[in-house]
């Protein structure tokens, strides 16, 4: 039997994840199929049940707006996506656990789990980043719950949280308390605390950074390059010690991956920073979202040069 896989979300036409899944397939040898299917928060339940019944169906890979939504509609989520209290992935599970190249046939639990952690404690840690010290979040979404988590495991549980409206940090204080995180919640733009920050973790959709990127080149150096989206470890820009605005020893961790690189990567990388962009986040968790559908591990290097080539034909 041909399994199939896809990612869900809308708007979902903007995806790299099929480009990533497929290539994990050609390199594990596998005759699946990865498709994007557009789905909001009301066509879910319609979308799971379907999941449901369906033997040849691997998994979900949810993207906004489901990662929420999803939550209550699941047999059972891992504990660490419901700390967090959003969930990227969906697996079938049946009496061995989540499923591998083979799953019985009928009506089967659905299992959540959130894969963004990892992928973000991997591309943190692929670019030396085993230990954080003062770190700003931008942004309070679920993207931002799961930098929480990843930053409790690198021993960071007071980061600053800058917010532009303080009215939506609710959803982002609830995973903290559940994560054992007390953040310190700021508003925007916390110019003091991102210039004292050793990470910087941007949650923020594309263009939303843009004023306090150019707010930050006031007090930066000349222009520096900025690696290819997903180089490993990101890459390092500009030269040791501190040239007006961050400094070498600062690390931005901006999860945006098209348009690459952002104004803010730019002007971080302008000051020597290490930039990290969204395609390491992409995929690092996409190799553990395959493991979870497929039941095999696929190298990091194989998705990541599948997507530096789709965003350069983009």
């Amino acid at each position: 039997m041909r399994r199939w896989a896809a990612v869900c979300g809308k708007p979902i036409a903007h995806s790299l994840s099929p480009v990533l899944h497929r290539a994990a397939y050609r390199a594990l040898r596998l005759d699946w199929s990865y498709e994007a299917r557009e789905c909001g928060a009301d066509g879910l339940a319609a979308l799971l049940a379907g999941a449901r019944d369906d033997p040849s169906w691997a998994g979900f890979s949810l993207t906004m707006p489901l990662k929420t939504p999803v939550l209550p509609q699941l047999d059972e989520v891992d504990p660490l996506a419901a700390a967090v209290g959003a969930v990227n992935t969906v697996v079938p599970a049946g009496p061995a656990g989540p499923a591998g190249p083979v799953r019985p046939a009928g009506p089967v639990r659905l299992v959540g789990f959130n894969t963004d952690v990892a992928g973000m404690q991997a591309a943190l840690d692929e670019a030396g980043v085993r230990k954080a010290g003062p770190t700003v979040i931008l942004g309070a979404g679920g993207t931002a719950q799961a930098a929480l988590a990843a930053l409790a495991g690198l021993g960071q549980r007071n980061p600053v949280v800058a917010l532009r409206d303080r009215a939506r940090a609710g959803a982002l204080l609830d995973a903290a308390h559940r994560l054992g995180v007390a953040p310190e919640v700021v508003a925007w733009p916390a110019l003091d605390a991102l210039l004292q920050a050793d990470l910087v973790i941007s949650t923020v959709p594309a263009g939303a950074a843009d004023g306090l990127a150019h707010e930050l080149a006031r007090q930066s150096g000349p222009r520096a390059q900025v690696d290819e989206p997903g180089s490993a470890g990101g890459g390092r820009s500009g030269s040791a010690g501190t040239r007006g605005g961050w400094s070498a020893r600062t690390c931005l961790f901006d999860v945006v991956y098209s348009p690459w690189p952002t104004d803010l990567a730019a002007v971080a990388g302008a000051s020597g920073a290490v930039v990290i962009g969204g395609l390491d986040l992409l995929v690092h968790q996409a190799v553990r979202q395959v493991e979870l559908m497929t039941g095999r591990m696929v190298a990091a290097s194989v998705l990541r040069a599948a997507g530096q080539a789709a965003i350069r034909h983009r």
